[in-house]
C-alpha cells in the first residue's frame, strides 16, 4: 500500500499508520466510541479487538460458529457482535470475557444495532427484529416481517430502529406491539441510512434504485439510472450530500433544497469499469469521503468541491470495509484477504 497526494493536487494525504490481521475477509468494523479500539470481525465468525494506537490485537474474540456477520459497540468497553449462530453477544473489551448471549430469533442474525442513547441493543435475524435493554431483557420482539429482515439502523434523537425488507421499511419502539411507522415500497430493500438530522431515509435497492423519503411529508422520492443494485450509502454530516454506490462510479446526491429527484449527481469516477465501489463512508465532522473499490483502491474526495479526487492508498485485495474515527483523523479499511489498517488523513 502506498499513499498519493501531490498527483491530484488535493493538498491531503493518506499514510499508513498501522496494519493488523483479522484472518479472513473482513465483513464488520467499527471504531469505539473513544476512539481507542477499532473491532474487525472476520466472515469465518472470529472478532478482533484492535488497539487504536499501535494497531496490536488486544483481544481474539471467539465471535461466531458458522461465521460472524455484524459488529458495533454498546460502550466504549463494550462491542456486540451478530453471526450465524443465531446470537447477538456482549463482549467486556477489558478482559475479552463475553457478557451476554442473546437469542435473536432465527440462526442467520443479519445485523446488531446499538441505539445512540446506548440504551438499547436490536438485532435482526430472519423476518424478526428483537430489541434488548443494556443487560439483557427482552422489550419487544416484532412480529414476522414480509421477508428476510436486510438491514437495521437506529433513527436519530429518536428511540426508534428501523428495519428494511420487502416491501420497504418498518419502524420499531423498544416496548411496542404496533409499528412506529411505515415506509411502504414494493420493492426488495438491500440497505437503509438515516440522514444525521433525522430528516430523511435512503434506501439502496434491489432492482438498481435508491429510495427516499422526507420524514413528516408526503415527499416520497426515487432515483435511478444505476448499472447494479445499491448497496453502499453514506450520508455527509451536514445531511446535504448522500453517496451511493451501485457500479463503477460513486454517484453524490445534493439532498439540499427540494430534494435530489430530478436533479443531475455528482458523479465521482476513479475507477475503471471492471471495477465495482463496494465501500463508503464520509468523515464524521468534515467534508471528505473515501470509497473503496474491488480492485483494492481506496480513494479520498471532497464532493462539495468537484469531482476530482484528493488521495488514493493501494491494497492487494478489494476493500471490504470503510470506517472512520469519530474525529475524522484516520479511516479504518478492511480487506477481502483480512487486513485491518488505519490510514491517517492529512
Amino acid at each position: 500500500m502506498f499513499g498519493l497526494s501531490g498527483l491530484f493536487g488535493g493538498g491531503v494525504r493518506l499514510n499508513e499508520a498501522w496494519r493488523a490481521d483479522a484472518g479472513d475477509h473482513v465483513i464488520a468494523l467499527a471504531w469505539s466510541p473513544d476512539g481507542r479500539h477499532l473491532a474487525a470481525a472476520g466472515v469465518g465468525g472470529g472478532v478482533h479487538v484492535i488497539d487504536a494506537e499501535t494497531g496490536a490485537t488486544r483481544h481474539q474474540l471467539p465471535g461466531h460458529a458458522g461465521g460472524a456477520t455484524s459488529v458495533a459497540w454498546a460502550d466504549e468497553g463494550t462491542v456486540a457482535s451478530a453471526g450465524q449462530d443465531g446470537r447477538a453477544r456482549l463482549w467486556d473489551v477489558r478482559n475479552g470475557s463475553e457478557r451476554l448471549a442473546l437469542d435473536a430469533g432465527a440462526r442467520w442474525v443479519a445485523r446488531v444495532a446499538v441505539s445512540p442513547c446506548q440504551t438499547y441493543l436490536a438485532a435482526a435475524a430472519g423476518k424478526k427484529v428483537r430489541i434488548w435493554d443494556r443487560d439483557g431483557r427482552a422489550l419487544q420482539d416484532s412480529p414476522d416481517h414480509a421477508s428476510t429482515v436486510t438491514d437495521l439502523a437506529w433513527r436519530p434523537g429518536v428511540a426508534e430502529v428501523s428495519a428494511s425488507a420487502y416491501g420497504g421499511v418498518t419502524q420499531w419502539s423498544p416496548g411496542s406491539v404496533e409499528p412506529a411507522a411505515r415506509f411502504p415500497w414494493k420493492g426488495s430493500v438491500v440497505r437503509l441510512a438515516w440522514s444525521p438530522d433525522g430528516k430523511f431515509l435512503a434506501t439502496g435497492d434491489q432492482d438498481a434504485t435508491v429510495h427516499f423519503w422526507v420524514v413528516g411529508s408526503n415527499i416520497d422520492l426515487k432515483m435511478w439510472g444505476y448499472k447494479k443494485k445499491v448497496t453502499q450509502l453514506a450520508w455527509d454530516h451536514t445531511s446535504r450530500y448522500l453517496a451511493t454506490n451501485g457500479g463503477h462510479r460513486v454517484t453524490v446526491w445534493d439532498c439540499s433544497g427540494n430534494g435530489p429527484e430530478g436533479t443531475r449527481p455528482l458523479l465521482l469516477d476513479a475507477y475503471d469499469e471492471s471495477t465495482g465501489v463496494t465501500a463508503l463512508g464520509f468523515q464524521p465532522r468534515g467534508p471528505m469521503l473515501a470509497s473503496g473499490g474491488s480492485d483494492g483502491r481506496v480513494v479520498l474526495w471532497r464532493p462539495r468541491d468537484g469531482h476530482r479526487p484528493l488521495a488514493e492508498a493501494r491494497f492487494d485485495s478489494a476493500i471490504t470495509q470503510i470506517a472512520w474515527q469519530d474525529d475524522g483523523s484516520r479511516v479504518g479499511i478492511g480487506t477481502d484477504h483480512g487486513a485491518v489498517v488505519a490510514l491517517r488523513v492529512g
